[in-house]
């Protein structure tokens, strides 16, 4: 019987691949036409399997400088944000889904009116301006400590651990860190995966906060950095207009920055593919 065939697994194969060829198609796309020339691009908008590959693209973008410092700022955000980002939000996390942790309901409910209400970027940036950290690292680190909605998938796996876990502990005399670190955070390996990887990809797209707090130019990051070039190479073909040969393919760079920025986060992903979804589902189901 569950081998069979039914009309409706075919309707449902058919659906979700058409589904796939939408997303896959224009990824494609993109992906080749980082890999044509202009001539070759302008002949056809579409390219799934170009006739000619150049990487001038490419090498157009990483002989500039800006691209490596946006590397090294972003890859210095992810080092010094991320485990800050899960280190507060596991605490908080573990205490607001303790049953006896007082004022519970109170903290909660500041916890969500997070998500819908917030100061705005001008109390932020004079905050910032008064702790002296504009045009430092730290202003970006620090501007963005807990996502309310990440906190609250945590929360909710922690709350689906069995209890007398923590309780047998307290019994041997361990503490609230103790219990965290050694017997709640080797059981949440799915949760903490993902959100690994929830914090990862918003420390790698930072760009707006970098933008307001950071004026110099050796701390741009790396979504910054590519606007940049890509704003200049539409200025060089607009200036060389009449010359051809002169001009950068724009749509080339655009296209092959995609690809730069994409592909950290795309090579880390299967790593953690495999607790991803086990942590979205257990995480987002209150018990």
């Amino acid at each position: 019987m569950h081998d069979r065939v039914e009309p409706l697994d075919i309707i449902l194969a058919v659906i979700l691949g058409v589904f796939a060829l939408l997303i896959l198609i224009p990824f494609f796309n993109v992906l080749t036409v980082s890999f044509v020339t202009q001539q070759v691009y302008l002949k056809s908008s579409i390219l799934l399997f170009p006739t000619e590959v150049t990487l001038e693209n490419y090498k157009m973008m990483f002989a500039d400088g800006r691209i490596w410092t946006g590397y090294r700022t972003t890859a210095l955000l992810l080092a010094v944000g991320v485990p800050l980002n899960l280190f507060l939000t596991t605490s908080m996390a573990y205490g607001l889904s303790r049953p006896d942790y007082p004022f519970k309901r109170f903290f909660i409910f500041f916890v969500v009116v997070t998500m819908l209400f917030n100061g705005g970027i001008v109390p932020m940036y004079l905050l910032m301006k008064q702790l002296h950290l504009t045009n430092t690292l730290w202003s970006i680190v620090l501007v963005y400590g807990i996502n309310a909605f990440y906190l609250i998938i945590m929360m909710n796996y922690f709350q689906n651990l069995p209890l007398a876990l923590s309780e047998s502990a307290k019994l041997d005399g361990a503490g609230e860190w103790t219990i965290l670190y050694r017997i709640i955070l080797p059981l949440s390996m799915p949760i903490m995966a993902t959100m690994t990887l929830f914090y990862a990809v918003d420390r790698w797209n930072e760009w707006f906060n970098a933008m307001i707090f950071i004026r110099k130019s050796n701390l741009v990051v790396l979504q910054l950095a590519i606007r940049s070039i890509v704003i200049d190479s539409q200025i060089s073909q607009q200036l060389n207009a009449s010359n051809v040969q002169a001009q950068q393919f724009t749509e080339g760079m655009k296209m092959a920055s995609v690809i730069v920025s994409m592909l950290p986060i795309m090579c880390v992903f299967p790593l953690l593919q495999r607790h991803f979804v086990k942590g979205m589902l257990v995480g987002a189901i209150k018990a």
